[in-house]
């Protein structure tokens, strides 16, 4: 069975949590202009050029899907930070491994759950 968090290691998981959604916020708008159309116009865009904007268009669009996703795990994180309820599995209510919320703070499963 997995040991709770210490106050300690629930600070420093917040800590990542708080810098990976001002980065995510920050690509957020900088990615911002990729979902604009792309220009019909055939005189000043060649087919294959218009097919590979396209083509970069949509997995520009792609990313900022994941990166949507991304932002509203953070925030159920961090939600459930202030509840005191981080670290705890959300389906079956037990500790979440340390090691497992090292590697992604977001996570809200334990890894039976998670399977």
């Amino acid at each position: 069975m997995a040991e709770t968090l210490s106050r300690s290691q629930t600070n420093s998981l917040k800590k990542r949590l708080l810098e990976q959604q001002v980065e995510l916020n920050a690509r957020d708008k900088q990615g911002a202009s990729w979902g604009d159309s792309v220009e019909i116009d055939q005189q000043s865009v060649g087919r294959l050029s218009r097919m590979d904007a396209l083509q970069q268009q949509e997995m520009a669009q792609a990313e900022a899907r994941r990166r949507t996703s991304d932002l509203a795990r953070i925030e159920m994180a961090l939600t459930r930070m202030t509840e005191d309820e981080y670290g705890w599995c959300a389906e079956c209510g037990d500790p979440i491994a340390s090691r497992r919320l090292e590697i992604d703070p977001a996570a809200a499963l334990c890894i039976s759950c998670a399977s």
